[in-house]
């Protein structure tokens, strides 16, 4: 297969390359690494990401930020932040990218365990994952051609638990490993309109 895969070169994405191994051909994408670069957060960008890689069999999305703040500290240009970053541009790579993906491919977005576990400060991200996982809901029994659509939506990852080290309290890290699988489970696999849980 032909699979586009989105924050290639983030923790999440090397998990996910590392899942498909060498079986695929993949175009890593990034902001400012990758095979292309683009600008999620940029519909134009998108769309021009789509035209210069052609039609593909896969795309999944593994890039998008929010802010991690008190609620009664986040602004309304964080929250938009967070809406334009990680979810509008994972809508975005699949609205715009729906005519150049082949009969029967598939989508593969990101959420998170806030989405369903929230920790202090993380109110903007809850509330992102659990938009975009209600996208993918939605989205499923609309696809044409066979497409399929589903989010992945990962624990702490093992290699950001010192990043993210006093925020997820109790939390236990999942590895790379086992969140790659669940990605490749997506792709690979014969489900739609799934909420795909590593913990």
């Amino acid at each position: 297969m032909k699979i586009i895969v989105v924050g290639a070169e983030g923790t999440v994405g090397r998990a996910v390359m590392a899942a498909l191994g060498k079986r695929h051909e993949v175009v890593t994408v990034g902001r400012s690494t990758g095979d292309v670069r683009c600008d999620v957060t940029s519909r134009a960008a998108i769309e021009a990401l789509y035209k210069q890689v052609g039609r593909v069999d896969a795309v999944v999305a593994t890039a998008g930020h929010t802010p991690f703040a008190p609620v009664t500290a986040l602004t309304e240009t964080q929250f938009l932040s967070g809406l334009t970053d990680k979810l509008m541009g994972q809508v975005n790579l699949v609205s715009a990218g729906i005519e150049f993906l082949n009969d029967g491919g598939s989508f593969t977005l990101t959420s998170g365990i806030l989405a369903r576990d929230p920790v202090r400060m993380g109110a903007c991200a809850t509330m992102v994952n659990g938009a975009v996982e209600g996208f993918v809901r939605g989205a499923a029994i609309e696809m044409p051609r066979g497409i399929r659509i589903n989010v992945v939506s990962p624990g702490l990852l093992e290699e950001s638990a010192v990043k993210y080290d006093g925020y997820f309290p109790g939390h236990i890290p999942v590895s790379s490993a086992r969140v790659g699988q669940r990605y490749l489970k997506s792709i690979e696999g014969a489900m739609t309109g799934q909420v795909i849980e590593v913990f």
